[in-house]
């Protein structure tokens, strides 16, 4: 039986917009697209992954100019995802809205009445897979994860923090917790400001966050990096133990992908899916995945569908054993 663990700061959904949305037809020759300017919807606050993934993709498609038209980004944050892709949801066969994904795309409909589930959107490609680092205070956490370890079980239950209310961050949190043998208290961000700012503050006592988004504070030292999620470890901390390492397992990854509205035109796909596939050979993408410590994982149309339902299963078994759902 998995450990009882409390759920702080429940999301509120706004059901009503994201259910209710009528839709945009778009009329046009499609040779014609793209002839307008684009709505790109980031799903969370700045400085987080998926902020720092769409903003890579929009500054590459400018740089290269690749689409012709102006791209208006904006951050849609809230709900753990349910606010941004609900958005897209109300512009139904509109190929000029469009959002990148996380574990959220996943998971919050799952725990929540969104409106819709990842199977509803129109599906470009999966990119990459991003891992976690679990992450203590520089100035007076623990330094290793055995210490970790022996301070959470003196503590009784510990709060942890991750970006989402059930999403990849909490699926990290509650395996390593149910798995070491400690109590958590799990406490959800809408953005990476938010969640650093809390463990600073001592508002948490340890947090996971994607390398990408924290290596600064890391080789700072503001704060400890014990453990990392995925199936190596990374060159640029070479101390830091996976978590398989360790013999957790259950450690899910962030699926990095690309994504147009419900019943978008065909011939808006493939022109993503194609103009996609010179952003992924650009030297600007390469740099930003050895930068952010992505693993590369290219699935184009089908077979990002195909990814997404295997992945589903896989994150609605993790959440119903550890009792979220």
């Amino acid at each position: 039986m998995p450990k009882k663990r409390r759920l702080l700061a429940a999301v509120t959904l706004l059901a009503t917009v994201t259910a209710c949305g009528a839709g945009t037809s778009v009329q046009e020759n499609p040779d014609d697209y793209p002839s307008r300017e684009l709505d790109w919807t980031i799903a969370f606050g700045p400085g987080g992954g998926n902020d720092i993934m769409a903003r890579t993709m929009v500054d590459i498609l400018n740089q290269h100019e690749l689409y012709p038209q102006d791209i208006a980004v904006e951050n849609r944050e809230g709900g753990s995802g349910a606010t941004g892709w609900g958005h897209l949801l109300s512009n139904a066969g509109d190929p000029y809205v469009i959002s990148t994904t996380s574990g959220s795309f996943i998971t919050t409909p799952l725990q929540a009445e969104t409106g819709w589930t990842y199977a509803d959107f129109t599906h470009v490609g999966l990119f990459a897979t991003d891992d976690c680092l679990f992450l203590t205070p520089g100035s007076d956490g623990a330094e290793t994860w055995d210490a970790w370890v022996e301070h959470a079980e003196d503590a009784g239950t510990v709060a942890v923090g991750g970006i989402g209310t059930v999403n990849v961050d909490f699926i990290v949190q509650a395996a390593l917790a149910d798995q070491a043998g400690y109590e958590i208290e799990y406490v959800p961000f809408n953005d990476e400001g938010q969640l650093q700012t809390a463990m600073s503050s001592g508002a948490v006592d340890a947090i996971v966050s994607n390398p990408g988004s924290i290596m600064g504070q890391v080789e700072s030292g503001d704060v400890n990096a014990l453990l990392f999620t995925g199936q190596q470890r990374l060159d640029a901390l070479p101390d830091v133990p996976t978590g398989k390492e360790l013999g957790y397992e259950g450690l899910v990854s962030m699926p990095r992908g690309l994504i147009l509205p419900p019943d978008a035109p065909d011939h808006a796909r493939d022109w993503w899916i194609e103009t996609m596939r010179q952003v992924v050979e650009t030297d600007e993408w390469q740099e930003y995945l050895d930068k952010n410590h992505l693993t590369e994982d290219v699935r184009w149309g089908d077979d990002f569908t195909a990814y997404l339902e295997t992945t589903g299963t896989e994150f609605e078994k993790a959440l119903r054993e550890q009792g979220a759902i």
